[in-house]
């Protein structure tokens, strides 16, 4: 492909650099097991509850921060427990279990430290996962996180204009690297970046949807980035 040379790349966090489900889950185990200390009526909730208690709120607060769907998630959660008035006690328990559970892929730090070499780096995400409680500290040369400073949610464009301010380079020589087809692939084109999609599950491409790139795992990203830069004549 020929095109502006890739000189800075920007990772989503959440599915793409960590491995967030287990977190989640040992979070919502830790909460279960101390609804069920709490109270006899918590014998009757299970983790699949706790579960599905975060897809029956996260459609009407798709835009809230994540923070604070979680916590009207596990409000959810608690009021099947007749524990409601514990909420600030028991989200404590969870973020502190999910973030000391949160790692990144086996994949990831070694692939960061062969590409800082040719590109810098930059970490930005929808989510709460802060770089440095995620294993992550002094990683990227720029985070972002959606709702600091009033920054919209992807794919809202202006998620992908501070991403490019904070780049602070042509959007074209900005390369995305995520697992979201429509947050990280055609969000970031439409924004004048390449969309790299990161399919660790092997999914089929959703209709439409066109990456620059798609990749399994981060090993590899250098062969992937280097197919995308132009051509020397010589």
């Amino acid at each position: 492909m020929v095109g502006a040379v890739l000189t800075v790349l920007v990772f989503d966090a959440d599915e793409t650099l960590l491995d967030l489900r287990p977190a989640v889950t040992g979070g919502l185990v830790a909460v279960l097991e101390e609804m069920r200390r709490l109270t006899p009526a918590a014998a009757g909730v299970s983790l699949a509850d706790l579960e599905s208690d975060w897809g029956a709120v996260f459609g009407a607060m798709s835009a809230a921060p994540v923070q604070e769907i979680r916590r009207a998630a596990l409000a959810r959660s608690l009021a099947r427990a007749g524990l409601a008035e514990r909420l600030d006690e028991l989200a404590a328990l969870f973020f502190a279990r999910r973030f000391a559970l949160t790692r990144p892929y086996a994949d990831v730090l070694p692939a960061l430290a062969t590409l800082r070499g040719r590109f810098r780096l930059g970490y930005a995400t929808n989510g709460n996962s802060r770089a440095e409680r995620c294993g992550l500290a002094g990683e990227f040369a720029f985070e972002r996180y959606a709702h600091d400073d009033g920054l919209p949610k992807k794919p809202d464009p202006g998620f992908y204009a501070a991403v490019i301010e904070a780049a602070g380079v042509p959007a074209e020589q900005i390369a995305y690297v995520g697992d979201s087809p429509a947050h990280d692939v055609v969000g970031p084109q439409r924004a004048g970046l390449r969309g790299i999609w990161l399919n660790r599950l092997g999914l089929p491409c959703p209709p439409g949807v066109r990456p620059d790139a798609e990749i399994t795992g981060l090993g590899a990203l250098p062969a992937a980035l280097a197919a995308l830069q132009p051509v020397k004549a010589g």
